[in-house]
Parts: C-alpha cells; sequence; structure tokens
C-alpha cells in the first residue's frame, strides 16, 4: 500500500521552487551542483510547509521536463533527499516526502510556539501580546456573576448570546453603520467567522481572490475548503489596495468571495482610504462578489494622528455585497476566542443555519466577559493599554532592526501588529530555517502568498519590547550570517534551485 496520502504534480513543484529566491551569489563564490541546488529547494518546501509531509512527488522524467533540466539531475537530487530523511520511495508506489526522525512536523500556519520552547526560543511568529491586566480578571469575574440566569439554560445559543448581539449592533451603529441584533452573529474568533463564511458561499473549485500578501492562517482555510485562491497585488508601500489590479481580477476571474483587510493589513500594516473602499465596494456589487471585510485590526491605530476611514460596510448601505468580520483576539487578547460576523438578515439566518454541523455556538462565558468589557468602558481602557504596549514595541523593534540589519527594507506602519520586512535579497525561507538553530522563530515571506511568492520577505510582529527587541534583531542577523555564509542548505552556497 503507497504512503503517500496527496500528491504535488510537476508544473506545481516547478513553480514552488522557481519561487525561491536567494541573494546571487558574489564574486568568488561557487554554486551547488545542479541536484544539490535542486534537492535544498525541495527540502526547503517541505520544511516551509508549502509542500506537504507524505506528498507524492512527480516521477522524475516529468519533474526533469517541467525544470529543463536532465532526469540524471532529478535522480541525484531524489537520491541525496533519500539519504537525508526527507524522501520515502518503493518500487511501484513512487516517492514521497518525509521529515527525518526527530525533526517536528512543519507548520502549516502560524501557531503558537509550544510552551516548552519559551525559555530558549524568542517567538516572533504570532502576531499577539498578552493579555491586558486587570480588564481580563475583571471582564471574567463580571462575567461569572452575571452567569447564573444562563446555566439554567441548554447553553447553546448558535447566533449568540441575544444580549452581546445587541451590544456589538450599538457599536457598529455608534460608528455610523445602523445595525440590528438581527445583522449579528456571534463565532469563535475570526477564523471560526471566515470558516463559516466560505463554506457557505465558497465550495470546493470556487475562486476566491485575496490580496498578496495576505494573513498566512487565513490563506490555508481556503486553501483546506477547496477553493482557487486569486491574488491581487497589494499597491506599493503603505498605499492600500491597487484598485486597477482589482478591478481586472473581479471583472475577469469574477470571483464568488473576496477577502480583505482594510484596516492595518496583515502583514504589511497598510491602511486602505476612503476612496479605495468605496471603489472596492462598488467593483465587488458589480462582479457579483461578496466581499469580506476583515476588521480584526480596526482599533489598533497606533499614531495619535491616524483618522480612521469609514468601515468598508459602510459603502454598502444594502447590506447586499459586504460581509464583516471582527474578534476580541488582536485588539484584547488572542486567548479571547470572540469573533463577530456582521452581514445581511438572511446571511446570518443562513450561517446560523448551517453552523447547527460545526460547533453548534461560541462558549458563553467567554461572550459574557466580552458583553461586560463593552458595557463597562473596560474595552476601551484595554484597548487604549494595548496600543501604547504596540506602539513602544513597534519602535523598539524598528530601531533594532535599522541598526542591525541596515540593508533590509521596510515601512512603518501607523497601526497593526506587523512589520513586513525586504530582507536584503536573503530567502525569508532560509532565513527562517537559520532562525529556529539561533533561537528565533520567525515566519518567512512565502507563508503570507500563494504559490511560493514573497520569498524575499519575513514578517516581524510587534511582541517584543526592549532588551528582547534588541536581542531579536542580534538573532535575526545571525541568521542572515548564517544563510549567507551558506550554513543552511547543505550546499556552498545558500541559492535555491531555479531553472
Amino acid at each position: 500500500m503507497a504512503q503517500w496520502t496527496s500528491a504535488v504534480g510537476a508544473a506545481q513543484l516547478a513553480r514552488l521552487l522557481k519561487s525561491q529566491q536567494d541573494r546571487p551569489a558574489g564574486p568568488g563564490t561557487r554554486r551547488p551542483p545542479a541536484y544539490r541546488a535542486l534537492a535544498d529547494g525541495i527540502r526547503l518546501l517541505v520544511l516551509e510547509g508549502r509542500v506537504p509531509v507524505a506528498a507524492r512527488l512527480p516521477a522524475e522524467r516529468e519533474l526533469a521536463l517541467s525544470l529543463s533540466v536532465s532526469r540524471t539531475t532529478v535522480a541525484a537530487a531524489y537520491e541525496a533527499l533519500r539519504q537525508e530523511g526527507f524522501l520515502e520511495s518503493r518500487r511501484g508506489a513512487g516517492s514521497w516526502t518525509a521529515v527525518p526522525a526527530g525533526n517536528p512536523l512543519p507548520a502549516r500556519g502560524l501557531e503558537p510556539l509550544p510552551p516548552e520552547a519559551l525559555g530558549s526560543m524568542i517567538d516572533l511568529g504570532t502576531a499577539a501580546l498578552p493579555a491586558p491586566e486587570p480588564w481580563l480578571t475583571r471582564a471574567v469575574r463580571g462575567a461569572l456573576e452575571e452567569l447564573p440566569p444562563y446555566a439554567h439554560t441548554h447553553g447553546d445559543y448558535p447566533a449568540g448570546l441575544p444580549a452581546l448581539r445587541a451590544t456589538i449592533a450599538d457599536r457598529y451603529t455608534a460608528r455610523g453603520i445602523p445595525t440590528m441584533p438581527e445583522q449579528i452573529m456571534v463565532t469563535t474568533g475570526a477564523m471560526g467567522a471566515i470558516d463559516a463564511i466560505c463554506h457557505l458561499f465558497a465550495g470546493r473549485g470556487e475562486r476566491i481572490a485575496v490580496e498578496s500578501p495576505s494573513y498566512a492562517n487565513i490563506l490555508q482555510l481556503m486553501r483546506e475548503t477547496g477553493a482557487r485562491l486569486v491574488p491581487v497585488a497589494m499597491a506599493a508601500g503603505l498605499a492600500g489596495w491597487d484598485m486597477d489590479r482589482w478591478r481586472q481580477v473581479l471583472r475577469e476571474a469574477a470571483p464568488r468571495l473576496a477577502y480583505v483587510v482594510a484596516d492595518f493589513h496583515n502583514p504589511t500594516g497598510a491602511l486602505a482610504d476612503e476612496d479605495q473602499r468605496r471603489q472596492l465596494v462598488e467593483a465587488a456589487r458589480s462582479a457579483g462578489t461578496v466581499l469580506v471585510a476583515d476588521e480584526t485590526m480596526t482599533e489598533l491605530w497606533l499614531d495619535d494622528d491616524v483618522r480612521m476611514p469609514r468601515p468598508v460596510c459602510g459603502f454598502d448601505p444594502a447590506g447586499s455585497t459586504v460581509i464583516t468580520v471582527g474578534s476580541a483576539s488582536k485588539a484584547f487578547w488572542a486567548g479571547m476566542r470572540i469573533g463577530w460576523v456582521r452581514a445581511a438578515p438572511d446571511v446570518i439566518r443562513s450561517l446560523v443555519a448551517a453552523r447547527a454541523y460545526a460547533d453548534l455556538g461560541t462558549p458563553v462565558l467567554e461572550q459574557l466577559a466580552v458583553n461586560w468589557l463593552f458595557g463597562t468602558g473596560g474595552w476601551e481602557q484595554a484597548v487604549e493599554v494595548r496600543r501604547e504596549q504596540a506602539r513602544g514595541n513597534r519602535d523598539a523593534l524598528v530601531a533594532a532592526v535599522r541598526r542591525e540589519l541596515p540593508g533590509w527594507g521596510f515601512e512603518v506602519p501607523r497601526g497593526g501588529l506587523t512589520l513586513w520586512v525586504r530582507a536584503g535579497g536573503l530567502s525569508g525561507s532560509r532565513l527562517a530555517e537559520a532562525g529556529e538553530r539561533v533561537g528565533l522563530r520567525v515566519p518567512s515571506g512565502p507563508r503570507f502568498g500563494v504559490d511560493g511568492a514573497f520569498e524575499g520577505y519575513v514578517r516581524l510582529p510587534f511582541t517584543v519590547a526592549g532588551a528582547v527587541a534588541e536581542e531579536a534583531a542580534l538573532r535575526l542577523a545571525a541568521a542572515a550570517r548564517l544563510v549567507e555564509s551558506g550554513g543552511v542548505g547543505g550546499g556552498e552556497t545558500p541559492r535555491t534551485f531555479v531553472a
């Protein structure tokens, strides 16, 4: 019986390999043999999770044709991977990817670092801050006081607690977007909200337009639902959306859904202006595309002079085009898994009906805690503390990276939790691998792209401050030196395979 559980086609693997871009080899440096570069490229794709473990690789002849190299080169690369434990083969069953004994499985998303590794590793993998106290404790105590009446019920509220739905609706109304409780569904975090929306609107094979780059975990969620992702490049710098490209994609690809982060985009930190929001809603409406606007970062402006544009749903008065997703996880605490959807009442009813076959509802106690925060002013106080903390972290990290890696490029966002960094021509994938060796966990750019884009980038979140931010920059610089010296990848230089 074959040991592989999925397959990677020759054309797909060739695209992934060609997407890897490293710093050109300097004068006097030697390129590794072609087979070695190919083996390193495939190994890196496995370690990144972009080629899954137990995925059947194409036959040697097929891959050789796609890469325009000799079959001998591919055969030698496969043999090198077998010797290193990254490939297993059996006559008649083909060859499939593996990881050597003792190596962790590659992450498919950006899950938090295991607690046992926190002492030796600086974790820049997750854009999440510790809970803002004392507001978390106060909110839980307030929730416990309000719990008894709910404890006498079945506890299942598929649309969310009525009190919290009404409070969230009132908050949208206060922002100038009249909203009824019937337009709100409470979910288990923003991920739960977007998962429900994707399953309702975008069946297997449907197109979903996404910003390029975009949030890694959402991209992976959409891939696993069977969607076909259509990337739309962001405008240069922090200028938001490239509307010409959006109009072209919506017109020509006619995606069923489009997913955007208008407020302090993850990972770039860009803030779309009001005119871009208006134009995108109009273009989506004309194309018959449902626009999903992720507002999880909307309250995290970090500079006092930032003036927030009108919400995306404010340009859709009929409620027929825009579905809005919000969450307590970024603005308050990632451990508070409360999200919500704002949409037309008929969409909410459909989402609630479909939810019966998924998770039934969101924990009552956490909903009560968020409702307590919203109702007492605790939310605003906690978010202000969160802004101060993120602002200090941002400024410390920016200063440290500029000092230790002056050749790297980035623009400083005015909000959000992430810095999108051009890694001076180095491979982000190799930097991530080297970072693990020097005690730094950093996600590489390809996690935030489609088909291996953004190999030359890394994402740095504002989660560390002071001396830890300085040490993180020192370790990142050490990882860069390791990549430049050829200490990552097994070859004499850090180049990956480019046909």
